[in-house]
């Protein structure tokens, strides 16, 4: 009989290219997941890593037995959500990864209404970007994920999850108070030619979306300043050091110093919560969903009257 957490290791390893990739995905030791495999090899009679270089690689038997794992822990993760479903009851563990800024503006507040509904449920939170959430839920390693795209960078889900939209994330302009253009009711993007800008790091999903957005209404970024946080980025914008186009989600500590104008045309993110399709009738997931749309849309409610 093979040992499911053996197979997970294989698995992990043939997934990640690499011992220690596994090991940081399993949470466990290198060791660990050595010893796991040299089991598994024991138990088929097969050899399933050999050296390579300074590295170990999978061998031919091993892929194959790999490919059978992805299987048997589709099949027995299908199996625990049916189970789950037909008891009813919220109870187990449920991991959640979430993109920093839901991490702290949507997910206290979900996780605390979670504990307060289903104290059998135990829950992690893990934050990640939303593109190693997708990649994590995809796996199998977390069970649901809070990520989001822009209107130049749409989510690309895999094959098997499903996702449901929390909310339309709007952003606006930062500007430091003393700007020509802090006092108005609403602004034309057009009219922030020449500005310094403050942006997260290139690469990342939002600073590439405000180069295009920024060169789509043909304005060429200077950015100045780069911070992946908002209230480091708002920081900045107070000392003066440019502007930036913050989402309403990410300004939960706004400093004296700034003026936030709306501007058009209007800019918003989407925020989706993933799940594996499969797992989908685990009690839990449909708790946790349930939650973070309740959150969200308290923060849509408070966006419509201020």
């Amino acid at each position: 009989m093979l040992d499911l957490n053996r197979l997970k290791a294989l698995h992990a390893v043939h997934v990640y290219g690499s011992v220690g990739a596994a090991a940081d995905a399993l949470m466990v030791t290198p060791s660990a997941v050595s010893q796991q495999i040299a089991k598994l090899e024991r138990e088929t009679g097969a050899r399933l890593m050999e050296r390579n270089g300074r590295g170990v690689r999978l061998t031919d038997a091993a892929g194959l037995l790999a490919e059978h794992a992805e299987r048997i822990l589709a099949l027995v993760e299908t199996a625990e959500a049916d189970f789950e479903a037909l008891r009813g009851q919220v109870v187990g563990r449920l991991s959640v990864g979430a993109f920093p800024t839901a991490a702290r503006g949507l997910l206290p507040s979900a996780v605390a209404r979670l504990k307060e509904r289903h104290p059998d449920l135990l829950l992690q939170l893990d934050e990640r970007e939303p593109e190693r959430v997708t990649r994590e839920v995809a796996r199998g390693e977390l069970d649901l994920g809070v990520v989001q795209d822009w209107l130049n960078r749409p989510i690309a889900l895999p094959d098997g999850l499903s996702r449901s939209t929390l909310l339309d994330d709007v952003a606006d302009v930062v500007l430091p108070a003393s700007h020509p253009l802090a006092g108005r009711k609403e602004i034309e993007l057009a009219e922030l030619h020449g500005e310094r800008w403050i942006s997260s790091r290139p690469g990342t999903v939002c600073h590439d979306w405000l180069v295009f957005t920024l060169r789509n209404a043909e304005l060429e970024p200077e950015i100045h300043c780069r911070a992946d946080e908002y209230p480091t980025q708002m920081a900045l914008v107070a000392a003066g050091l440019g502007c930036a186009i913050v989402p309403r989600l990410g300004r939960d500590c706004v400093p004296d110093g700034v003026c936030i104008v709306p501007i058009r045309p209007r800019q918003s993110r989407r925020i989706y919560t993933i799940w594996r399709t499969d797992a989908a009738r685990r009690p839990a997931i449909r708790a946790a969903i349930e939650a973070l749309a309740e959150v969200s849309r308290t923060h849509e409610n408070a966006w419509a009257v201020s």
